[in-house]
């Protein structure tokens, strides 16, 4: 994959699941269970981080290292606002 272009399959796929039962099963499929494991915590982070908790909390409660906090701080902070974006959504639904 040259460039972020080549990643619209993925994308679109993404968008098309309908229930989280076809999402459960796509990234079953598409990911290891320590890949989305990966995914849910760094998910757990930002969302901590938005509440405005400290690192050692976060490290403490998710099981995630400092670095990984720093990271998903920093893309919550200066990224593309995708983080801000799911969070916002989530919490419009209660979750």
């Amino acid at each position: 994959m040259k460039n972020k272009g080549d990643y619209e399959a993925l994308y679109r796929a993404v968008l098309a699941l309908e229930t989280t039962e076809e999402c459960e099963a796509f990234f079953s499929d598409l990911c290891t269970r320590l890949e989305i494991k990966a995914m849910a915590q760094r998910l757990e982070v930002a969302k901590m981080l938005s509440q405005k908790q400290v690192y050692n909390k976060i490290v403490e409660k998710t099981g995630a290292s400092s670095a990984t906090v720093s990271r998903v701080s920093r893309s919550l902070n200066h990224g593309e606002n995708g983080y801000k974006l799911i969070l916002q959504r989530l919490e419009k639904q209660g979750l």
